[in-house]
Order: structure tokens, then sequence, then C-alpha cells
């Protein structure tokens, strides 16, 4: 971190750099010229001086500047502080000499780039000079928007955050036409906005509101969705981007006379303070402005914003530095952190992987399948008869329609499942996961059947929810590689898989298995085999709290209602019916010894009657066209005061026992693991960061007085007084 006078110092160091650095030919690529200093007669590199670590240049015959981003030692382009001062210094030269076009793109295969440097941004935060570093930004952009020749972002793979607002600043944007082109501006999700042009510059690009949707929501577009909101000028085949920009460069396109009409009436004064109201309460019908601050601040600077860049810039600017400050901020790149720390926990183990057998259809095993046949795996799916198999195969068709889209790309995916009742996949597989009904004894009959039949090096891995691996691993001759592969339903949306270890698994078993997870585009969490492990341990207190009081006639809307005050995406009693309440049975039956926690009335007998929940129509809720049938509550009823308390209070006790019981090897994949396994609210950064925000001390205390009132049930477990819980990590 540097202050304006430290800035001075190293932008004169860069310049004396650049005047007495020896010339880069290797930068120049074969068979290109060297660009020409304007009046010479010699051919002359007029980059020569430049040290340039992260960048790439040529020039053909045209006059085409290519200027290639590859930041260095990084398989990804990241936007460091250090890549823009180069991409600055190229400019500057750029403009003096003006070719005739410049085109920039990526010499990384991965994508175009995935953003701003986090780790830089974090030590920005934590220094207070993120509004600095800001402008430093938008400034280096504002001078490629300025540049008086043609300017084309070619765009390839990821292409995020900071990368699309480095094309934004472009006079135009090609993009490669395949499935891994995926262009978003998702800030939001860190819990800031785009800040270095891109509220000032999409607006008026693609108009107000297919610009407010795709910042607010960060959703990512293919390269077709991004040509027809107009975000792109131009596709091209991937092998031929580069050759189609700088075609582009050579002769411009002019935008179409509707699109820039809509742009122009959209960000017009009346508009936005027309707009603004309107999309606030469209946001805060999905979000509290308390939780997530930052979609409400960019539709402010949005309404605020002027006819000048100038001064939309420091709108913008303004408005990230304050967010950056907040907790909500702070949590969720931390969070973004933790996750790229989980999809690292394999290593560099290679999966070998190719052929996966599943068996039981059901909606968890069904769904498992589904996913990993999407994924490009070869899967066969085995069940008592076809007719169990049939409706997990319609299942899977709909999923390939819904991701795939294009014909030529879901009959694969449909031909890579393979219904298999017989089981005459399971040899060819170097991966068998048993899905079946929560039965000791009948998956134990399937492990005999698996083990013999399959290669020495396969794994055999159980979807089991709450039954301990010690009780299951008994059956194998060689428990070596025998392990739980715990999905949560639905598969399709939850990002995590419980990895559940025992102590007869041998280690690279388990990184093969997490590099499986990762490679179907989940994330990997290492837990102990006990009881519940991580997620469902923590999950079921509260979901048995809510039933509890249900039980005491506390309305169900009420209870569900003080679970999303605290941040839950889903109240407790919406997501028990989600769930099934004959699956939050079994767990329970399975849990409540071992947690001391007695099932409450409420659930056995809706199971009994055939209630059970959304996947029947009848739970706690009605349920409707998927979506639960929440009766009216009196406006004079006074929910009761500790009902927040009750619910969430028994969730960290049980993280913390969880974290005093090493199911998993530190706090912060705790954290990450119930985030991404329940939605534990994002923003408030996991239980334990959570605990450690509001103080072990004070919650020890709510415990402790909610014992007294209610019942030992939630009394302090054993771990309170981890000095874990005490640090603040920043």
């Amino acid at each position: 971190m540097v202050g304006p006078v430290a800035r001075e110092i190293k932008r004169s160091a860069l310049q004396s750099r650049m005047v007495n650095a020896a010339s880069p030919r290797a930068l120049t690529a074969p068979g290109a010229r060297p660009m020409m200093a304007t009046g010479c007669k010699q051919e002359q590199d007029v980059f020569e001086g430049l040290r340039l670590d992260h960048w790439k240049y040529s020039q053909d015959a045209d006059g085409v500047l290519v200027l290639t981003m590859d930041r260095a030692g990084s398989r990804v382009n990241a936007l460091s502080h250090a890549l823009l001062d180069e991409l600055d210094a190229l400019l500057e030269r750029i403009t003096i000499e003006r070719p005739r076009a410049v085109v920039i793109h990526s010499g990384k295969q991965s994508g175009f780039a995935v953003g701003a440097d986090l780790k830089e941004f974090a030590g920005y935060a934590r220094a207070g000079t993120v509004r600095e570093e800001i402008e430093h930004g938008q400034r280096v952009f504002e001078r490629l928007a300025r540049l008086p020749m043609p300017t084309v972002a070619a765009l390839h793979g990821t292409c995020m955050g900071g990368g699309t607002e480095l094309a934004l600043a472009c006079r135009m944007r090609i993009a490669a036409s395949a499935p891994e082109t995926r262009i978003a501006l998702p800030e939001v999700q860190l819990g800031i906005h785009p800040g270095w042009g891109g509220t000032a510059r999409l607006p008026r690009l693609i108009g107000a509101p297919k610009a407010l949707a795709m910042m607010l929501t960060g959703r990512a577009l293919s390269a077709e969705r991004a040509l027809g909101e107009g975000l792109v000028d131009r596709l091209a085949a991937p092998e031929a981007l580069l050759e189609e920009a700088r075609k582009l460069a050579l002769h411009p396109v002019t935008r179409p006379f509707a699109l820039r009409t809509v742009a122009w009436w959209s960000n017009c004064w009346p508009a936005r303070q027309i707009l603004a109201p309107m999309v606030r309460k469209q946001t805060a019908a999905k979000v509290s402005v308390h939780h997530y601050p930052a979609p409400f601040a960019l539709i402010e600077v949005w309404r605020k914003g002027s006819a000048t860049i100038e001064q939309r810039l420091k709108l913008e600017a303004r408005s990230v530095a304050k967010l950056a400050e907040t907790p909500t901020a702070h949590n969720l790149i931390r969070i973004f952190f933790l996750r790229e720390r989980m999809r690292g926990l394999a290593g560099n183990t290679p999966h070998d992987i190719h052929h996966v057998h599943v068996v039981g259809a059901g909606v968890m095993g069904g769904d498992i399948a589904a996913w990993s046949a999407l994924r490009g795996f070869e899967v066969t799916l085995q069940d008592r008869e076809m007719k169990f198999v049939e409706p997990a195969l319609a299942r899977a068709r709909k999923l390939f329609e819904k991701k795939l889209k294009a014909p030529d790309r879901i009959e694969p995916a449909v031909q890579r499942l393979t219904a298999d009742v017989e089981g005459a996949g399971i040899p060819a597989s170097q991966l068998a996961i048993e899905a079946i009904y929560e039965n000791p004894e009948a998956k134990e009959a399937v492990y005999r059947t698996l083990e013999p039949a399959m290669a020495g090096d396969a794994l055999i891995a159980t979807n089991t929810s709450s039954i301990p691996l010690d009780e299951l691993r008994g059956t194998f001759a060689h428990p070596r590689r025998f392990l739980g592969l715990h999905f949560f339903n639905p598969v399709a949306q939850m990002p995590l898989v419980e990895v559940v270890c025992h102590d007869e698994l041998e280690e690279v078993f388990a990184k093969r298995a997490m590099a499986w997870v990762k490679a179907i585009g989940k994330l990997p969490l290492p837990v102990k085999g006990t009881p519940g492990f991580l997620v469902n341990r923590i999950l079921m207190p509260y979901l048995l709290e809510a039933v509890r009081c249900h039980g005491e006639g506390i309305p169900d809307p009420v209870i569900d209602r003080a679970g999303k005050h605290f941040g839950m995406p889903m109240g407790p009693i919406e997501l028990i019916d989600t769930v099934g309440l004959d699956v939050a049975l079994s767990v329970g039956h399975e849990l409540g010894p071992f947690l001391n926690l007695e099932l409450p009335e409420g659930i056995a007998d809706k199971v009994e009657g055939g209630k059970r929940g959304k996947k029947d129509g009848q739970g706690f809720y009605t349920w409707k066209d998927g979506k639960p049938e929440k009766p009216k509550i009196d406006a004079h009823y006074l929910a009761p005061s500790d009902l927040e308390d009750r619910l969430i209070l028994p969730m960290l006790n049980e993280a913390v026992a969880c974290l005093h019981d090493d199911v998993v090897e530190d706090a912060d994949l705790l954290d990450a693991g119930v985030i991404f396994g329940t939605g534990f609210a994002p923003f408030r950064g996991g239980p334990i960061q959570y605990i450690r925000s509001q103080g072990a001390g004070v919650l020890r205390e709510k415990l402790a007085a909610l014992a007294e009132t209610h019942g030992p049930r939630f009394a302090p477990k054993q771990g309170w007084f981890n000095p874990t819980l005490a640090a603040e990590s920043r």
C-alpha cells in the first residue's frame, strides 16, 4: 500500500525504467513488424525503453496494433496495479504515435481477465486506500477510452469484473462464439459494485434496464446473449477471433439506431428519477439494504450520474470506497478466498475417473448421475427396475436442455447417461456412488456387490447424509478406498460436496475424490465421518427448534420470517418442506441421540400421513407450482422476542462443538462448509466469523439464558473458550 507521495516516487521510478531499460524485442510477435516512430527513416520500436512484464505487442502491415495481456507468473489475467501501470505507459505512447487501430486481447487460454486482483484489493481495504486505487484504474481506462483511433477488445473464455470494464473502455468488442465465453460484472457478489467505469459506461452502452439487471445480479452472459444485448458488436469462431478483431478495427461498425435510442432515453435525467425507485423496490424484495448495501448503492450512483463521464466516475469511486469498508464486503471477499482454497484442496492429484456408476435412481442418485453426465463423464445409473430409472432420465434431459441449450450439445450429454438395471457398468467404472435410502443393511448389501466387481484402485462412495462411516466400512475387505460423497439437494444448485473420511481411508483416494468433485464444478470439503458430518449436524438443531416452535403455536410464516431476518435464504419451516419431512425425520433419528435432542412432535405424524413436503404437495405448507402457500398472519400478532435467538443460537452452538471435535480442519473451512452447504447468511461470513463479530462471551451468555427459559438443549457446548473464536481475521 502506498500513499500519494510514495505513488509519485513509484511513478518516477517507472518512468526511469522506461528510459533506461533495454528494448524487449522478444515481445514482438513472430511475423509482425514493430511499431514505427513517425518521421523516422529507419524502422524503430516506439515502445523501446518500456519494461513490460504483463503485456506484449505487435503491429501488422495494415497498422493495427495488437496489445496482448499476459500477466506474468499467473494462469489467469487478474488486473493488478503493476499490470495497469504498464497499460498506462503503453497508452501514453500510443496517444503520441497513433497507430491506425488498437486491438486488446488475452494471451491466457483460460480467458480475457478474471477481474481485479482481489488480494491487492483486500490489502487496499485494510490500508484505507481503496478510493485512490479505484481512481488509478479509472484514469487508465479513461485514457484508453479517449484514444483517437478505433479500439477493439477481443474476448474469449472468462471476462469478469475489471476485465469487462476494460472491454467497455474500448470502442468495440468482439467475442469468441464458444460455450466457455462468459462476460459479467459480478462485483455485487463481493459486497461492492463495478468501480472502473462499469456503472458509468454499461448503462449508456446497452440501456439502463439491461445494464442494471446485469450488474445487480452479477449474472454472466454467453457470447450470443452478449451480442443480443448489445454488449459485444460481433461474434467470431474462437480460432479466428484475433483476425476478426483486426478486421473490425479496420472497418468499425455503427451501433444500431434503436439501441442508441434506448441507451439515451433510459439514462436521461427524468428516466433515472423514475426508474431508480422502481428498481430499488424490486431489489428490496429480494435482499435487505442492511444485509447487502452494494446493490442499492449502485442504483443510487446511476440515479445521480450526470451526462459527464468525469462526474459519473467520481460518484462510482466514492461509492466503492465506502462499500469496501463494510463488514459485508469484508465477509464476502473472505468467502471468495475460501472458495478458492476449497478448489485447491486436492492439490495436483489427478482423479483418473472417466466412468461413474450410480446405484439408486431416486432424487439424489438420479440428479448426481445427471450432473456427472452434464460435466462430461460417462455414467451408468442402476436401480431395481427400469420404472425407477425412467423418471431420473427425464429429469436429466430437462437439466441438459436448461444448461446446454443447443441440440448438438444436449444429445451427447443424453448419450453419456445410460440406464443400467443389471449393473453391467460396474466393472468399467472408476467411481461408484451408492445413493439409496438411509438403511445401513441395504447399503452394505450394495457394497458387497460393488467391491468384488471393481478394479482395486476404483473409488466406492456413499451419499449417506448422516450415517457414520465407521458403521458402514466394516463390510469392505479394503476400506481404504471407501468414503462418503455427500451431495446436497438440489444437486444442480448446491455447490458443496462433503468428502467424508474415516481412519482407514488412504489419503490418495480422498485427494482423487476431491479432484473429481472439483472436475464436476463443485466445492469439496473434507469432513470426519461422525454422525451428520458437518452441515447436517449444524443444520438439524435449527430445523428441529423450528418444528418445536411450530408445536408451540407460533405461526409457520412467523418462524420463517425470523430465519430470513437473520439472513438465511429460506425460512426453516419452508426448508424442511423442501428437503423433505421424511429425510428430516431419518436424519433426526440418526442425529438425535448423538446431539442429545429429542424429536419434536409434528414430523413423524405428517410423514406417516403421506405429507412429506414439497415433493408431495403437502407438508407444513401446501405447495402449488413449486411454491408454498403461506397463510396470512394477523397484523397484531407479536412474535416472541427470543424467537430468532432460539433458531440461530443452536446452529452456532453446534458449530462451536464441531470445531472442538475437529470435524473439519479449521474455522475457515467450517464457515465455508456451512455457507455453501446451507446458504448461511453469507454477508455474516459464516457461524464462526459471526461469533467473532458479536463476541463469544455475549453469545454464550445468551445460550445460558435460553437454557434457563427453554431447557438444557440450549446449554453451551464444549469449545466456547477456544481462542479461535476471539480472533477476528481480516
